[in-house]
Protein backbone atom coordinates (compact mmCIF):
# COMPACT_ATOMS: atom_id res chain seq x y z
CA UNK A 1 0.00 0.00 0.00
CA UNK A 2 2.43 2.45 0.85
CA UNK A 3 4.38 1.86 -2.33
CA UNK A 4 1.53 2.71 -4.15
CA UNK A 5 0.42 5.88 -2.24
CA UNK A 6 4.23 7.14 -3.11
CA UNK A 7 3.57 6.81 -7.15
CA UNK A 8 0.25 8.54 -7.48
CA UNK A 9 0.64 11.63 -9.14
CA UNK A 10 -2.53 13.69 -10.29
CA UNK A 11 -2.99 14.90 -14.42
CA UNK A 12 -5.08 17.53 -15.96
CA UNK A 13 -6.17 16.97 -19.67
CA UNK A 14 -8.07 20.36 -20.99
CA UNK A 15 -9.74 21.22 -24.22
CA UNK A 16 -10.54 24.41 -25.41
CA UNK A 17 -13.48 24.59 -27.64
CA UNK A 18 -11.08 25.36 -30.43
CA UNK A 19 -9.77 21.94 -30.45
CA UNK A 20 -7.12 22.62 -28.65
CA UNK A 21 -5.97 19.99 -26.18
CA UNK A 22 -2.65 19.84 -23.34
CA UNK A 23 -1.78 17.83 -20.76
CA UNK A 24 -0.18 19.05 -17.38
CA UNK A 25 0.73 16.77 -14.11
CA UNK A 26 1.39 18.07 -10.59
CA UNK A 27 4.62 15.64 -10.80
CA UNK A 28 7.88 16.78 -11.62
CA UNK A 29 8.25 14.99 -14.61
CA UNK A 30 6.80 14.29 -18.03
CA UNK A 31 3.57 11.51 -18.03
CA UNK A 32 2.05 10.26 -21.34
CA UNK A 33 -1.83 8.81 -20.24
CA UNK A 34 -4.10 8.40 -23.33
CA UNK A 35 -1.11 9.05 -26.02
CA UNK A 36 -0.95 12.62 -24.55
CA UNK A 37 2.06 13.71 -23.20
CA UNK A 38 1.24 15.63 -19.81
CA UNK A 39 3.37 18.14 -19.27
CA UNK A 40 5.31 18.78 -15.59
CA UNK A 41 3.85 21.38 -13.93
CA UNK A 42 4.41 21.01 -10.19
CA UNK A 43 2.30 24.59 -8.90
CA UNK A 44 -0.53 23.19 -10.72
CA UNK A 45 -2.63 21.40 -7.24
CA UNK A 46 -6.34 20.69 -7.13
CA UNK A 47 -8.46 22.01 -4.23
CA UNK A 48 -10.61 19.19 -1.89
CA UNK A 49 -12.99 17.36 -4.83
CA UNK A 50 -16.58 17.29 -3.52
CA UNK A 51 -18.59 14.92 -5.43
CA UNK A 52 -21.67 13.27 -4.08
CA UNK A 53 -24.42 10.69 -5.90
CA UNK A 54 -27.37 13.66 -4.95
CA UNK A 55 -28.13 16.43 -7.25
CA UNK A 56 -26.07 18.88 -5.58
CA UNK A 57 -23.44 20.43 -8.06
CA UNK A 58 -20.18 18.81 -7.81
CA UNK A 59 -17.60 21.31 -6.79
CA UNK A 60 -13.73 21.48 -7.54
CA UNK A 61 -11.19 24.20 -8.31
CA UNK A 62 -7.46 23.74 -9.82
CA UNK A 63 -4.52 26.45 -9.10
CA UNK A 64 -1.32 27.01 -10.69
CA UNK A 65 1.18 29.06 -12.44
CA UNK A 66 1.26 31.01 -15.73
CA UNK A 67 3.36 29.30 -17.89
CA UNK A 68 4.46 30.46 -21.27
CA UNK A 69 4.41 27.05 -23.24
CA UNK A 70 1.07 25.93 -21.83
CA UNK A 71 -1.89 28.16 -20.16
CA UNK A 72 -0.24 32.02 -20.51
CA UNK A 73 -2.57 35.00 -18.33
CA UNK A 74 -3.41 36.91 -21.91
CA UNK A 75 -4.92 33.80 -23.48
CA UNK A 76 -6.67 33.21 -20.09
CA UNK A 77 -7.93 36.52 -19.58
CA UNK A 78 -9.13 36.65 -23.40
CA UNK A 79 -11.22 33.87 -22.95
CA UNK A 80 -9.25 31.51 -25.02
CA UNK A 81 -10.04 28.48 -22.13
CA UNK A 82 -13.64 29.80 -20.74
CA UNK A 83 -15.72 26.68 -21.18
CA UNK A 84 -12.67 24.31 -21.76
CA UNK A 85 -13.36 20.86 -20.76
CA UNK A 86 -10.73 19.52 -17.93
CA UNK A 87 -10.73 16.20 -16.71
CA UNK A 88 -8.81 15.45 -13.35
CA UNK A 89 -7.37 11.73 -12.69
CA UNK A 90 -4.96 10.32 -10.66
CA UNK A 91 -2.11 8.38 -11.98
CA UNK A 92 0.65 6.14 -11.37
CA UNK A 93 3.79 7.93 -12.29
CA UNK A 94 5.76 5.28 -12.46
CA UNK A 95 4.25 3.69 -15.30
CA UNK A 96 1.82 5.88 -16.54
CA UNK A 97 -1.11 3.58 -15.07
CA UNK A 98 -4.90 4.91 -14.81
CA UNK A 99 -5.68 4.93 -11.04
CA UNK A 100 -8.49 7.01 -10.96
CA UNK A 101 -11.06 9.44 -12.87
CA UNK A 102 -11.74 11.72 -10.12
CA UNK A 103 -14.07 13.45 -11.78
CA UNK A 104 -14.46 16.65 -14.72
CA UNK A 105 -16.24 19.78 -15.19
CA UNK A 106 -15.95 22.79 -17.43
CA UNK A 107 -13.97 25.88 -16.77
CA UNK A 108 -15.60 29.09 -15.25
CA UNK A 109 -14.56 31.69 -13.06
CA UNK A 110 -11.12 32.54 -13.13
CA UNK A 111 -9.22 34.77 -10.67
CA UNK A 112 -5.58 36.11 -11.59
CA UNK A 113 -3.20 36.70 -9.20
CA UNK A 114 0.92 37.50 -8.78
CA UNK A 115 1.37 35.29 -11.70
CA UNK A 116 -0.85 32.84 -10.85
CA UNK A 117 -4.79 31.57 -11.65
CA UNK A 118 -7.27 29.63 -9.70
CA UNK A 119 -10.17 28.53 -12.29
CA UNK A 120 -13.40 26.87 -10.57
CA UNK A 121 -14.75 23.91 -12.43
CA UNK A 122 -18.30 23.21 -12.91
CA UNK A 123 -19.46 19.44 -12.96
CA UNK A 124 -21.84 17.87 -15.09
CA UNK A 125 -24.61 18.35 -11.99
CA UNK A 126 -23.79 21.91 -12.17
CA UNK A 127 -26.50 21.91 -15.33
CA UNK A 128 -29.37 21.07 -12.63
CA UNK A 129 -29.22 24.50 -11.43
CA UNK A 130 -30.43 26.31 -14.42
CA UNK A 131 -33.95 26.88 -14.64
CA UNK A 132 -36.08 24.36 -15.91
CA UNK A 133 -38.83 26.66 -17.44
CA UNK A 134 -38.28 29.93 -19.61
CA UNK A 135 -39.70 33.36 -18.42
CA UNK A 136 -41.56 34.86 -20.86
CA UNK A 137 -40.10 38.05 -22.85
CA UNK A 138 -41.09 40.39 -25.84
CA UNK A 139 -37.99 39.50 -27.65
CA UNK A 140 -36.83 35.96 -28.74
CA UNK A 141 -34.81 33.84 -26.96
CA UNK A 142 -33.81 31.63 -29.55
CA UNK A 143 -30.33 32.09 -31.33
CA UNK A 144 -30.29 32.88 -34.89
CA UNK A 145 -30.09 29.34 -36.80
CA UNK A 146 -30.34 27.64 -33.72
CA UNK A 147 -32.32 24.54 -33.74
CA UNK A 148 -35.50 26.58 -32.52
CA UNK A 149 -34.95 29.44 -34.63
CA UNK A 150 -34.34 27.09 -37.82
CA UNK A 151 -33.57 30.17 -40.03
CA UNK A 152 -30.86 28.12 -42.28
CA UNK A 153 -27.29 30.13 -42.24
CA UNK A 154 -25.79 29.04 -45.08
CA UNK A 155 -25.17 32.49 -47.07
CA UNK A 156 -25.46 34.45 -43.28
CA UNK A 157 -22.10 33.83 -43.08
CA UNK A 158 -18.68 35.52 -44.73
CA UNK A 159 -15.33 35.54 -44.78
CA UNK A 160 -13.24 39.00 -45.26
CA UNK A 161 -9.99 41.06 -44.76
CA UNK A 162 -10.17 43.61 -42.48
CA UNK A 163 -9.05 47.25 -44.49
CA UNK A 164 -8.16 49.35 -40.90
CA UNK A 165 -9.20 49.22 -37.28
CA UNK A 166 -10.26 52.35 -35.19
CA UNK A 167 -10.79 51.04 -31.82
CA UNK A 168 -13.85 49.15 -31.85
CA UNK A 169 -14.75 49.89 -35.59
CA UNK A 170 -13.63 47.76 -37.92
CA UNK A 171 -13.99 47.92 -41.87
CA UNK A 172 -13.54 45.37 -44.08
CA UNK A 173 -13.38 44.59 -47.83
CA UNK A 174 -16.83 43.73 -48.47
CA UNK A 175 -20.18 45.29 -47.92
CA UNK A 176 -22.71 43.69 -45.57
CA UNK A 177 -25.89 42.08 -47.78
CA UNK A 178 -28.23 44.53 -46.49
CA UNK A 179 -28.31 47.46 -44.22
CA UNK A 180 -27.64 46.07 -40.43
CA UNK A 181 -27.09 42.58 -41.52
CA UNK A 182 -24.17 41.75 -38.79
CA UNK A 183 -25.77 44.13 -36.15
CA UNK A 184 -25.52 42.04 -32.83
CA UNK A 185 -23.91 39.28 -34.58
CA UNK A 186 -20.53 37.74 -34.28
CA UNK A 187 -16.98 38.31 -35.69
CA UNK A 188 -14.60 35.73 -35.43
CA UNK A 189 -10.89 35.83 -35.99
CA UNK A 190 -9.27 33.22 -38.40
CA UNK A 191 -5.64 35.62 -38.28
CA UNK A 192 -3.27 37.58 -36.08
CA UNK A 193 -2.89 37.96 -32.00
CA UNK A 194 -6.85 37.00 -31.56
CA UNK A 195 -6.89 33.91 -33.56
CA UNK A 196 -9.62 31.37 -32.62
CA UNK A 197 -11.77 34.33 -30.45
CA UNK A 198 -14.54 36.15 -31.45
CA UNK A 199 -16.65 39.09 -30.48
CA UNK A 200 -20.06 40.63 -30.47
CA UNK A 201 -20.71 42.94 -32.84
CA UNK A 202 -23.21 45.74 -31.96
CA UNK A 203 -23.73 47.43 -35.54
CA UNK A 204 -23.01 47.42 -38.49
CA UNK A 205 -23.14 50.09 -41.56
CA UNK A 206 -22.07 48.96 -44.93
CA UNK A 207 -18.66 47.63 -45.12
CA UNK A 208 -18.03 48.67 -41.37
CA UNK A 209 -18.43 46.98 -37.89
CA UNK A 210 -18.57 48.09 -34.57
CA UNK A 211 -17.51 45.74 -31.55
CA UNK A 212 -19.30 45.68 -28.35
CA UNK A 213 -15.63 45.70 -26.75
CA UNK A 214 -12.03 46.57 -28.49
CA UNK A 215 -10.21 43.10 -29.67
CA UNK A 216 -8.62 41.82 -27.20
CA UNK A 217 -5.40 41.57 -29.04
CA UNK A 218 -3.96 44.34 -31.04
CA UNK A 219 -5.27 43.72 -34.88
CA UNK A 220 -3.60 44.56 -38.18
CA UNK A 221 -5.38 45.25 -41.69
CA UNK A 222 -4.98 42.71 -43.74
CA UNK A 223 -6.46 39.62 -41.28
CA UNK A 224 -9.01 37.26 -42.21
CA UNK A 225 -11.97 37.17 -40.43
CA UNK A 226 -15.64 35.47 -40.97
CA UNK A 227 -18.77 37.77 -40.19
CA UNK A 228 -22.26 35.79 -38.96
CA UNK A 229 -25.48 37.67 -39.55
CA UNK A 230 -27.60 38.61 -36.17
CA UNK A 231 -30.92 39.56 -35.34
CA UNK A 232 -31.90 42.24 -32.76
CA UNK A 233 -35.01 39.05 -32.02
CA UNK A 234 -37.68 41.62 -32.64
CA UNK A 235 -41.17 40.37 -33.96
CA UNK A 236 -41.00 42.86 -36.73
CA UNK A 237 -37.34 41.74 -37.84
CA UNK A 238 -38.40 37.77 -37.74
CA UNK A 239 -41.16 38.58 -40.43
CA UNK A 240 -39.45 41.50 -42.94
CA UNK A 241 -35.91 39.76 -43.29
CA UNK A 242 -36.48 36.28 -42.66
CA UNK A 243 -40.04 35.68 -42.58
CA UNK A 244 -39.61 33.37 -39.91
CA UNK A 245 -42.89 33.81 -37.23
CA UNK A 246 -43.84 30.81 -37.31
CA UNK A 247 -40.42 29.99 -35.05
CA UNK A 248 -40.29 33.31 -32.74
CA UNK A 249 -39.85 32.67 -29.72
CA UNK A 250 -41.49 35.49 -27.94
CA UNK A 251 -44.31 36.87 -26.02
CA UNK A 252 -44.88 40.57 -27.97
CA UNK A 253 -48.67 40.57 -27.51
CA UNK A 254 -48.00 39.65 -23.62
CA UNK A 255 -49.21 42.65 -21.36
CA UNK A 256 -45.77 43.79 -19.07
CA UNK A 257 -46.53 45.12 -15.41
CA UNK A 258 -47.58 48.04 -16.88
CA UNK A 259 -51.06 47.02 -16.90
CA UNK A 260 -50.91 46.64 -13.17
CA UNK A 261 -50.78 50.47 -13.12
CA UNK A 262 -53.57 51.43 -15.68
CA UNK A 263 -57.17 52.57 -14.63
CA UNK A 264 -59.58 54.14 -15.98
CA UNK A 265 -59.63 57.27 -17.27
CA UNK A 266 -55.24 56.84 -16.97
Amino acid sequence: MTDTLATIAFCWRIERRDGVAIGLTGHDRDIVLDGLIHRAAPGMTPSAIVRSDGLDADTMAVEGAFTSDAIGEDDLIAGRWDGARVALSAVDWSDGTLIAALGEGTIGAVETKDGAFTAELAGATAALDRPVAEETSAECRASLGDARCRVAMAGRRRFARVVCVAGQVLTLDSVEPVAGAYGQGLLRWFGGANAGLEDAIAVSDGATVTLRLPPRFAAAAGVLVEVIEGCDKSLATCDARFANVANFRGEPYLPGVDLLTRYPGG
